[in-house]
This record gives C-alpha cells, structure tokens and sequence, in this order.
C-alpha cells in the first residue's frame, strides 16, 4: 500500500480546548467542553465513555460531518503538515472534500450500512482513488488489489467483484478500512469498527490497526470497549459528559486510574473475576461454586434440545449445514453461554429453539412437551412459557407504539386478565426491570439504549415464562448500561429461577453471567462443559484459539 511518508512520533493533529454545541429549542447543548490532545503519527490514541459522553461527536468534528447546527470552537484545532498547519474550523465544505479521504480516513462501526449496496467493494475503493487523482483508471484495479491485500482479504480480485452483502461482517469491515485508507491518509478516525464482531475476527481487525501504526498512520479509535483500548491503544482518553476525566498512557490509567469515573468504568466490565458479584456494586450476590449445578436448588429441565440438525440451500445450490446433530439441556435458574464466530450456527440453534424454524432432524423438548415437533396452533399455548430478547429491541419495536402499549401486547395475546389486572401487571414489570412509570407514554425512539432493553426484557417478562433466548442482549450498549442489564438479568434470574440460553460473542459476557458454556463452529458442538473448567482448561484446538483472541 501506498504510504506517504511521515515520521514516527511527529504531531499529525492537534485538539486544543475543543467545544462542539448544538442548538436545540430551548437552549444550546454543550456535547463537547474542553477537550485537547495531540496525536502522533504512529500512534494509537483511543477515546473511550458511555453513550452520551461525546467521543463520536469529538470524532465527526474531525471530518467535517458535525451539521450545520453545530457550533463548533477551539484554541486550536490543526491538522498538521510538513510544511504548514489546516485550521479545521475555517473549513469549507469544498475543503473538506479535500480533506476527508486524502487527510483523514474514517471508519465507521457498520461496515454494511456505511457501503453502497449497489456498488462493488472495488468500486467503493476506487472511489477515492479517483476523488484524489491519485492513479489513472488504468492503474486502479491493482491499487484495488493492493488495498483488499494490505487489509488482509484472501483472493483480493475476486472479492473486489463482490457487493457488500456477499461478504462476512468481518471482511465487509476490512473492505470499509480498505476504502479508508484508499487516498493514502496521514491519520484514521474509527469509530466502534468492531463493537459487532467476533472474538477471532475482532483481533484480526485490531492486528491489522497495529500494522497501520506501523507504517506511520496516525489512529483515533473511539470505542466503549476496554479491552480493545488495552489491547491497541498508546494513550487514552476518558469521556463523560463531554468532558476528559483522565488522560495518560493506556497502562497506566487502566491499571492505577485515578478518577472515581474511570475508577467506576472498570469495574463494570465483565471478566474472569466478576462472576458472582453485582457488575454495578461488586459485592458478593452469591456462593457461585464452580460446578454445573444452577442457581435452583432442583434442577429440573426446561428444555431439552436432542440430534438438532438444520441445512439451508444458497443459491448456487450448495448445502450449508448451519446445525449439525447438536443435544444440550437447559435447567431451571441455569444460564448456558453459546459462543462462536460469525456464521458459526449460534443464531440458528436459537431461532430453532424459539420454533422460528424447523429441524430437519432431531427434537426439542420444552418442559418435558414436545416442542418442535408440534403444529404452530398446537404450540400457541406454550408460546408465553418461552420467551426472547433481542439485540437491537428498536427494530423489534412498533415505533408508533407507547411503552404502555408494548408492555399491553403479550398480556392481551397470551393472558386473560382483566383491565384492571393488566395494569397491576405492567406496574409489577417496571418495578422488576427498575423502570419509571412517567417512562409508560413515551416512544421507543425516545428511549436511551438501556431503557429500550428493559423494555424489551419487560415484555418478555410479561406471560411469566420460565425460559428466556437472549441473542446478543448487551453487545450494542455502553459498559456501564451493558453491567446494570447483566446485574438486572442474574437479579431476575435469583427472584424468578428463570432458565436462560445467552447467546454472544462477548467471551467476557458469557463467562460473567453463565453457568455452563456451548462452544460452536460451523453448525457443531465442538466443546461443552462448565464455565470455569472451559476457560481455564479449553481442550478443543478451535476454543484454544477462541480464547487467545482475548485472554
């Protein structure tokens, strides 16, 4: 790949004493106060905080993509050259068309909604190629194949004949930081590029963030992620409310933080040594032996999954065997963790459980009934028994629809409670997920994050079932959100013996709040056991590589 020369540890961007408002109707929102640093050619700076704290904002200050009603000033805000300095805030929109893409790449966290769908991966590298006139269109289709291969895409030219949908979410991000890195820019902007990947392709992504570094490009990563930040980042910067908290070299604040709000950060990440302890307090919640006997003292079944196995034709007429004879139990107040890569079976095997498809083979049993087997009117009675949460609970959502009104939904479907009586029940719900009634009139879209995921635990709360699927519950929220939702489903577990199957991505997460674990590849079981033994003593070649990636 075509670099331009810089030389490790000069100043490539300097932020002093940043300020970014917005006008809202009553008054300016002050979305970012004070911030400054200075990043190096070389360097990984990493901008970290909840939702809300401002880092993205910080972040499209730096492109150019703030909006018009932002109001944006700085003592200094430069992009620093050999030979002179650009004043960022004295841009126009035709320079920063310069800027973006020829200065400063920028990556965004979904690859598949930031690609043209219409367009080949290699027309979308081609594109900036051309902006900048930095090769004829002779001369394109090798630059092309020289970016797919710095990235590291196997069979660059086909892949650069691919759309966006035809590749996996791991080679669609590598073609977006491909597309970056297209007008050969002195400095990287990227924002949560792998908050929705998985633990393998993750680290292939950071590997490939630490090969730019290498060659001199100079890397802002915002991410809510600390393992990341550890793994990749130089120096680090904490954000809340606008505002740096601390500041320092990456080990040094996340080892001895001084601020009670990095302090706090930390200690809501889920690792090795929480299990047993409230994410949000760290005080014991209880005696969590290492062993695979649950929360219940009784562990009674609630479901049984035995020889599943599920293929789907693609359209070139091969089979893919997305679930191959897999058997597991679930026990009443057990959660069993399912972890694996993308495209591993995981959501599959969940979406057979919920009967959203049906087994080519094999039997699932739910409370000791046939569950898979039966018709969808047969199954109807049993529906409220087994429930879901999902990841992203807007798209779920009826955005026309109150909180009041979506909580109503199951209780009218499933329940024959008077009006009186649903009213009580949604009142018990908000009391259980920690909600405020004043919370009942509102929309979804009018919902931070974390609401919406109570919400849509609430709601599948409702019928009172004694199972709950949750596909990637945490993975889109924040580390302080993502703890107060795990303290709230071992809190929900405890009071109502809830059998849960927890279903990510997030070997942290599913060592947290699991009991046993299911590890997958290509549609197998290839490990199964408890939590702790697994971690500590993985025996399958794929769960030793797995585990690698982030331990």
């Amino acid at each position: 790949m075509d670099v331009r020369q810089v030389t490790q540890g000069t100043p490539v961007l300097q932020v002093e004493d940043l300020h970014v408002r917005f006008a809202l109707q009553d008054a300016d929102f002050h979305a970012v106060a004070g911030v400054s640093f200075t990043l190096h050619a070389g360097e990984i700076v990493a901008l970290v905080g909840e939702s809300g704290s401002g880092k993205s904002v910080t972040a499209r200050t730096l492109v150019g993509l703030t909006g018009k009603n932002a109001k944006i000033s700085a003592k200094r805000l430069s992009l620093i050259r050999s030979n002179n300095e650009i004043d960022l805030t004295q841009c126009s929109e035709a320079d920063w068309r310069k800027i973006r893409g020829r200065e400063i790449g920028f990556v965004l966290q979904d690859a598949l909604t930031s690609l043209d769908p219409l367009r080949k991966i290699g027309q979308e590298i081609a594109e900036p190629i051309l902006t900048h006139r930095l090769a004829t269109r002779r001369e394109i289709p090798n630059k092309v194949n020289g970016l797919l291969k710095t990235v590291g895409i196997p069979d660059p030219v086909n892949r650069a004949d691919m759309y966006p949908h035809q590749l996996s979410g791991g080679l669609r991000q590598r073609a977006l930081i491909a597309s970056a890195l297209a007008g050969q820019p002195r400095i990287l902007i990227a924002d949560e590029p792998t908050t929705a990947l998985d633990a393998t392709v993750q680290k292939q992504i950071l590997d490939e963030f630490k090969s730019l570094a290498k060659l001199g490009i100079g890397i802002l990563l915002i991410t809510h992620d600390l393992s990341v930040v550890a793994d990749i980042a130089d120096r680090v910067i904490v954000m809340q409310h606008g505002r740096q908290r601390e500041t320092g070299d990456v080990q040094q604040v996340l080892k001895s933080p001084k601020d009670p709000y990095t302090i706090k950060l930390l200690s809501s990440v889920p690792t090795r040594h929480s299990r047993g302890t409230w994410l949000t307090g760290r005080d014991p919640l209880f005696n969590w032996s290492a062993s695979t006997t649950p929360i219940s003292a009784i562990p009674e079944t609630v479901l049984a999954v035995e020889n599943v196995s599920r293929a789907f034709r693609l359209p070139n007429g091969q089979k893919l065997q997305a679930v191959d004879d897999i058997s597991l139990t679930v026990a009443k107040g057990e959660t069993l963790g399912i972890v694996g890569e993308s495209g591993s079976g995981k959501t599959t095997l969940g979406k057979l459980i919920l009967a959203l498809q049906t087994p080519d083979a094999g039997n699932i049993q739910l409370l000791n009934q046939s569950w898979s087997t039966l018709k969808e009117r047969q199954r109807r009675p049993l529906r409220p028994r087994i429930q879901t949460i999902v990841q992203d609970p807007l798209s779920s959502f009826d955005p026309q629809q109150t909180v009041e009104q979506l909580l109503l939904q199951p209780l009218e479907l499933h329940s024959k409670l008077s009006t009186n009586e649903k009213q009580q029940r949604i009142s018990e719900l908000l009391a259980l997920v920690s909600l405020d009634s004043k919370l009942l009139k509102r929309r979804p879209t009018s919902l931070s994050g974390g609401q919406r995921q109570r919400v849509s635990i609430a709601q599948a709360l409702a019928c009172e079932p004694d199972i709950l699927i949750c596909d990637e519950p945490v993975s889109a929220l924040d580390v302080t959100t993502q703890a107060q939702v795990l303290d709230l489903l071992l809190s929900l577990q405890q009071k109502l013996g809830l059998a849960m199957v927890f279903i990510s991505h997030d070997l942290g997460v599913v060592q947290h709040i699991s009991h046993r674990i299911v590890i997958m590849k290509s549609g197998q079981v290839v490990e199964m056991g408890d939590v702790d033994q697994i971690f500590a003593h993985p025996q399958h070649p794929y769960t030793k590589l797995l585990l690698s990636s982030v331990y």
